[in-house]
């Protein structure tokens, strides 16, 4: 047994150095990487906050990311699910005790609290909880309420005023075909709110994000704002059944991705797969080909928790403690990513080092 674990940590050990020693990859545009903050800085605050994209700004993010859903009278407010019962109070709250239900989101039976089922003044008055208490505590529960889309693009015009380089928006659309089957669409709402605030033309400090197609195509025809395609390392689009994102990536997948997108935000595995022990193994030729078909690309989620990290990042055997993340964004840079999301962006900065 003794030995086995030695062996065991003399692979941790090797995975880490040879990560480390890969030669760093070029960026599609040469750019320095750019950090965007998961759900804000939602490894220290609860995610979809006003607090968390503070926080976000202060540890020096280039995006925050704001997950986009829709009240029943149509407005644009951050939770990473329609389904609240984990991010709020709401199963708390006796009042609404009667509108738990159960419904079919993206082919999934899901059962709780809807926000479609809550105009936005019945929104405000629940407040929000972090989503994984286990991990992370529950300090800053009951303290923040659910903030609209207007609320995060008037935080970020008032953190970037006199700054030189803005600090940029990436919301992601949610479930946009089922919420466009109940009468709710994300696009009028998410572009328009957008222009209000100034973020017109490919240049803008914005990235909209979905995990679906054909809201992005529906973007494309309206707007030239960059679009990313999200990519998980199983399943596929919600909206184009029978479609795979494993097809998707594939070379010739990616040049149909480029004909409306301009890049891609893959499930980190798919770029690094991680070994049976945990291990980082060898990364895919995903990178490379994204970048043959003009696509940047940014991966998703860099966490410092040692639940998440790979072996040989693991701090100790405590879940809930904090490991080496910096080792693993460093081994994902230097396959020459274009951007990464993480809950933690003080440490990701500290990685990615200066712009």
């Amino acid at each position: 047994m003794k030995r086995s674990v030695a062996a065991l940590l003399m692979l941790a050990l090797a995975g880490g150095c040879a990560a480390d020693e890969r030669v760093m990859q070029p960026t599609l545009d040469g750019a320095a990487p750019i950090i965007i903050a998961h759900r804000g800085a939602s490894g220290e605050r609860p995610e979809h906050t006003l607090a968390s994209y503070a926080l976000a700004i202060e540890q020096g993010a280039d995006y925050i990311e704001p997950d986009l859903v829709l009240t029943r009278d149509g407005v644009l407010v951050a939770r990473h699910e329609n389904e609240i019962s984990e991010t709020t109070d709401v199963a708390d709250r006796p009042e609404f005790a009667v509108r738990k239900t159960s419904k079919t989101i993206d082919g999934q039976t899901v059962t709780g609290w809807f926000t479609e089922d809550f105009t936005l003044a019945e929104l405000k008055t629940l407040r929000a909880r972090e989503r994984l208490p286990q991990l992370r505590g529950t300090a800053h529960d009951g303290r923040y309420p659910v903030p609209t889309f207007d609320e995060i693009l008037e935080l970020l015009a008032s953190a970037n005023r006199g700054r030189v380089a803005p600090i940029g928006v990436y919301p992601e659309t949610k479930h946009p075909a089922y919420f466009a089957a109940i009468g709710l669409s994300h696009e009028a709402p998410l572009l328009e709110a957008l222009a209000r605030f100034g973020y017109r033309g490919r240049q803008a400090p914005v990235f909209i994000q979905s995990f679906e197609v054909g809201n992005l195509k529906a973007l494309r025809a309206k707007s030239d704002l960059p679009l990313i395609q999200l990519m998980d390392g199983e399943g596929g689009p919600a909206d184009l059944p029978g479609t795979s994102y494993a097809a998707m990536a594939s070379p010739d997948g990616l040049k149909s991705v480029a004909a409306y997108a301009d890049g891609i935000g893959p499930n980190k595995a798919m770029i690094i797969p991680r070994g049976a022990l945990g291990t980082l193994a060898e990364p895919t030729t995903l990178v490379r080909d994204a970048h043959a078909a003009g696509l940047k690309v940014h991966p998703w989620t860099f966490r410092r928790e040692n639940y998440f990290l790979p072996l040989a990042g693991k701090g100790s055997l405590n879940p809930a403690g904090h490991g080496d993340l910096a080792a693993e964004i460093r081994a994902y840079l230097a396959t020459g990513i274009d951007g990464l999301f993480s809950d933690n962006v003080r440490e990701a900065v500290e990685a990615r080092g200066p712009r």
